[in-house]
């Protein structure tokens, strides 16, 4: 299944180290990362792919990144790819 990954916050060195550490230790596949920070702002998305053999199921892993976010003072959620796409559709 597709997942988008989307981090929120004040920039700070180790974000995107730590997000795919995360990942690549259940086994879930980065496709494509689209990131910017404005006025040391931080805002990254994430394409992701998590196989059959993940070790985490998605409420699981999305724990996991809430718990990470919030360590860091950021906002990250993970969320089925066509459930964001429904939500953000115009």
């Amino acid at each position: 299944m597709k997942l988008v990954v989307t981090i929120v916050g004040k920039d700070r060195v180790g974000i995107i180290a730590t997000v795919s550490s995360v990942l690549a230790e259940n086994n879930v596949n980065i496709l494509n990362i689209n990131q910017n920070i404005m006025e040391g702002f931080f805002n990254m998305v994430m394409i992701a792919e998590m196989s059959e053999d993940s070790k985490l199921k998605l409420g699981d892993l999305q724990k996991v990144l809430k718990a990470k976010g919030e360590e860091m003072g950021l906002d990250i959620k993970a969320q089925h790819m066509d459930i964001f796409n429904v939500t953000h559709n115009v």
